[in-house]
């Protein structure tokens, strides 16, 4: 899970349930495949609880399959904020992960919906101004963290797509565009019922190199596909299946448990 991969470390956020403010405390969790080629090379479990007006959530993800032999990835991901009407404030997310012997890690710190700092470990190499598209102030506020990107708060199945998503993963400022595909219905582990599928539109804002060519391929070629479940009686939508077509290949992220469990 390197820092370049910026869908991937979206899509495997996906397994993020939240809840609508609630009295009492509500858990759920999630476990996903991710699989390329139709061959797992990941594994990534999520657990969220919800009390009064706050969220946190934590994560797992690893290597599997035959990505083991290539690149032995082990990371924890957490994120936690407040819930505003429809609408998640987060106040800190950070990423932990490993890729063989190297070390990395991205924290992010909010206060109402902006971004206040950023560490990256290791540091960024120094950027060539000629071709690379700086972050201005105006671009960090009103985002969300890879985690809460594309958790969906709406009144039915009908108004989940149809919106834009900032999103800001420690380097990266993107919008992901939603727009209605399909409906449908599924069964996992905890859920069976309804779904919509969105299409979602990967559009680079700044943080990024100019004319790089697997940006180039995801925003104008690339198709994104998420499907979004209900998670229980919440009024929240979170992704239980999605695919991203790559330069090499199609990469699809499954839930194999998507439940309450409390």
């Amino acid at each position: 899970m390197r820092r370049s991969s910026h869908v991937v470390l979206a899509l495997l956020a996906v397994a993020l349930p939240t809840a609508t403010s609630t009295a009492a405390p509500q858990s759920f969790k999630g476990e996903y495949t991710v699989s390329f080629l139709g061959l797992s090379v990941a594994k990534a479990t999520f657990s969220s609880s919800y009390e009064g007006d706050t969220y946190s959530i934590d994560g797992s993800v690893s290597s599997a399959g035959l990505a083991t032999l290539f690149d032995d990835t082990r990371g924890t991901i957490s994120s936690k904020g407040k819930i505003s009407g429809k609408q998640l404030q987060p106040q800190a997310f950070r990423a932990d992960y490993k890729s063989g012997k190297k070390a990395s890690m991205i924290e992010i710190q909010f206060a109402n919906g902006a971004v206040t700092s950023t560490k990256v470990v290791p540091e960024p190499k120094k950027r060539n101004p000629k071709n690379w598209i700086a972050l201005a102030a105006s671009d960090l506020s009103s985002v969300l963290d890879p985690m809460a990107a594309t958790v969906i708060h709406a009144d039915s199945l009908d108004k989940v797509c149809g919106r834009t998503v900032k999103l800001y993963d420690g380097e990266m400022r993107a919008n992901l565009v939603l727009t209605y595909d399909s409906k449908g219905s599924t069964s996992v582990r905890g859920y069976k019922g309804d779904t919509v599928t969105c299409r979602m539109g990967f559009e680079p804002v700044a943080g990024y190199r100019k004319n790089r060519k697997a940006l180039n391929y995801l925003k104008n070629r690339s198709v994104i596909m998420v499907t979004f479940a209900p998670l229980g009686q919440t009024g929240v939508y979170a992704p239980i299946h999605a695919m991203v077509t790559t330069q090499i290949g199609t990469l699809t992220v499954s839930a194999g448990r998507f439940e309450a469990t409390e």
